[in-house]
């Protein structure tokens, strides 16, 4: 019989969670600063669990495509298939270095990413990366690689990347935390909904900017975060990241720490478990469709930015965000009971990130795995919407929640592991 205190030992994990200090402290090529991704090997990152190019999604298959283009090392759609397929390009998950990816999150060599550091992490500062975003619609993330689509990554890697991380290092960094704390005072909840914190993070940086650039190279950088209301949600990301890396390793703990999709499979990592997956088929979201899009076009969810209702914002923080529901679907009244209900299956409240029209009350967070199955509810998690065919981009948007079955695996993995 175990003598695991797994509540002492998730005590202990959201303690770590909590005590997480994630500053944005610069962007540089991928390359040069990811681990694992030098530029003389052929590996591109990319969303949630392990994967194959044979169970790839449509999106997912889209995206890696259109890198190896961004890349020169593929002169077609064709070619770089078949660059695939004869094994020369190695598919990694993002999570297992140090980085998040949005919806299909592919990263290659030379993409700008955002460095974020944890100076609180046990063992000392630890860093972390996500790559910039592309805004909506028809974007490499979803899987789009059209000329147009390698155009914007062109100009937002070459140009806006360098003058960001020279107004980021001018500003000092940028506290994430406390941007994400004010933007939940302001409306947003951190994963669909980001205008209010996009404001907040091209206020701190526009001065900065200004002084970065030249007077027309400023004004192309402003026009690019100021009309792309997620601009803020990709180092959000890498800061709920660094916040969820910190509770994982904790013997005995049943918190998850990461949940992740590939447009195939959606995975979990649970903080006593080690770096094993738990994965069962990806579920198409329920949401609102662009004209002329219907959930017949739509692919499984997919994406790391789940890692935000990991960390206790997303779909845990609706009730700071009854407009989100314009957006994905249902009601000011849903949105709130969401957040109620994300409180029944977790081990606390975050202490920093609260809810004013909950007086104040700190978000859900801390999954439980035992709470998960004991209650039967699964997390709530706020998504954008994929075509399932590779090339065509978003159509939506909308809500959905993990297959209860990745949480039974677990449990079951953990109650073996530790003799209960």
């Amino acid at each position: 019989m175990s003598h695991v205190d797994v509540d002492r030992a998730n005590s202990i994990a959201l303690e770590r969670l909590l005590a997480a200090r994630p500053r944005l402290v610069g962007v540089a090529r991928a390359g040069d600063v990811v681990p694992g991704l030098g530029k003389n090997q052929l590996r591109l990152l990319h969303a949630g669990p392990p994967i194959t190019w044979e169970r790839a999604s449509g999106p997912l298959r889209g995206a890696v495509i259109g890198a190896l283009l961004y890349e020169g090392l593929a002169a077609n759609e064709a070619e770089a298939v078949a660059r695939v397929e004869r094994g020369e390009v190695e598919l990694s998950p993002c999570h297992h270095h140090a980085a998040v990816g949005p919806m299909a999150g592919v990263i290659s060599p030379s993409m700008a990413v955002y460095v974020v550091e944890d100076t609180a992490a046990t063992g000392g500062t630890r860093r972390f990366f996500s790559n910039l975003n592309e805004g909506y619609g028809k974007v490499l993330r979803y899987g789009a690689f059209a000329p147009e689509v390698l155009d914007r990554l062109r100009f937002l890697n070459e140009t806006v990347g360098p003058v960001l991380g020279e107004a980021i290092e001018r500003a000092g960094g940028i506290d994430l935390q406390a941007l994400v704390a004010e933007a939940l005072h302001m409306g947003d909840e951190g994963h669909n909904r980001n205008r209010a914190g996009s404001l907040l993070f091209l206020k701190l940086l526009a001065p900065h900017i200004a002084r970065a650039a030249s007077p027309g190279g400023a004004a192309a950088v402003l026009d690019a975060l100021g009309g792309n209301a997620l601009a803020v949600l990709n180092p959000v990301m890498a800061a709920c990241k660094a916040m969820a890396d910190a509770a994982h390793g904790v013997e005995g703990s049943t918190l998850v720490t990461a949940m992740a999709r590939n447009g195939t499979d959606f995975g979990i990592r649970v903080s006593g478990l080690g770096d094993r997956w738990f994965t069962a088929p990806a579920i198409v979201p329920e949401g609102l469709y662009f004209p002329g899009f219907s959930g017949a076009d739509a692919n499984p969810d997919i994406g790391d930015s789940t890692i935000t209702e990991t960390a206790g914002i997303g779909a845990f923080a609706m009730a700071a965000a009854p407009a989100i529901v314009s957006f994905v679907g249902g009601t000011p009244e849903d949105a709130k009971n969401a957040t109620l209900e994300m409180y029944e299956i977790t081990a606390g409240e975050h202490t920093r990130f609260t809810i004013p029209t909950l007086g104040f009350r700190g978000t859900p967070v801390g999954i439980d795995l035992r709470k998960v199955l004991e209650l039967g509810i699964t997390p709530r998690i706020n998504t954008g919407i994929a075509h399932r065919e590779a090339g065509v981009g978003q159509i939506g948007a909308g809500l959905v929640r993990p297959p209860l079955a990745v949480f039974h695996e677990a449990l079951l993995a953990f109650a073996e592991h530790y003799g209960f």
